[in-house]
């Protein structure tokens, strides 16, 4: 049994696709951040970051006790790993998926965050911002649909590359992107919305929250954070 640290953010959404895809046994354990339940020192023992995703592996593979791995990037590497499975066996196509994984998680995911944040949360639009982070955005999504052109998948097979990209192109329109400009990243996107592992991940979100937008206390929460916040976490 896995118990999965969890929120209805991008990087929560990668963990259930992979934990759906692969039929592992898994627990939801809901951390509300807007609620401040990142903070919790039991959940900081796992997720020392104060982020979500987290999961705890009750069985892993050496046969020890509980196993916990915070970082959804980590996350899926470690999950991949202990199946054998959405991850090529052989040297290039597993450094290949490898580095499609590391460009979300160090370019399309941060980047796509910063143009959430500017466009739809920021307390007063900035225009310098929001241009600069949805004209970066356009650019990733472009070097994605260049990758595609031929491809059905990112790197060969289905894989961890595509379940950590997925989630931060579903919310595309919030991106101020229109995938019509991206013909080969369309055809992908559509394709892995339509997988029934997917579908079932994307429903396990609804039945966890199905609140659309934020408060403005969520807002205090989750963007007032600096070097003090752990020593006092903010309670919405």
């Amino acid at each position: 049994m896995i118990d999965l640290y969890y929120w209805t953010t991008p990087n929560g959404h990668k963990i259930t696709m992979f934990l759906e895809e692969a039929g592992l046994p898994y627990r939801i354990v809901p951390i509300n951040i807007g609620k401040g339940e990142q903070f919790a020192p039991d959940f900081l023992k796992i997720s020392p970051n104060n982020r979500i995703p987290a999961i705890v592996d009750h069985a892993p593979a050496d046969g020890g006790g509980p196993l916990s791995v915070f970082e959804s990037g980590a996350i899926l590497l470690y999950l991949a790993d202990k199946t054998g499975r959405f991850l090529p066996a052989d040297l290039r196509g597993r450094n290949e998926a490898l580095q499609w994984l590391f460009w979300q998680m160090g370019g399309l995911g941060p980047m796509a965050g910063q143009n959430h944040h500017f466009a739809t949360y920021a307390p007063e639009p900035i225009p310098y911002a929001i241009e600069r982070y949805v004209k970066e955005t356009s650019r990733l999504y472009a070097v994605l649909d260049r990758r595609l052109a031929g491809r059905e998948f990112i790197a060969g097979d289905y894989s961890i590359a595509d379940m950590a990209c997925y989630p931060w192109i579903v919310p595309h329109e919030r991106q101020r992107q229109n995938l019509a400009d991206f013909p080969n990243l369309a055809r992908w996107f559509a394709a892995i919305g339509a997988r029934p592992a997917t579908v079932r991940a994307y429903e396990r979100a609804r039945s966890v929250n199905s609140v659309q937008g934020m408060s403005e206390e969520a807002k205090r929460v989750l963007f007032g954070q600096d070097a003090g916040t752990l020593k006092s976490p903010p309670k919405a």
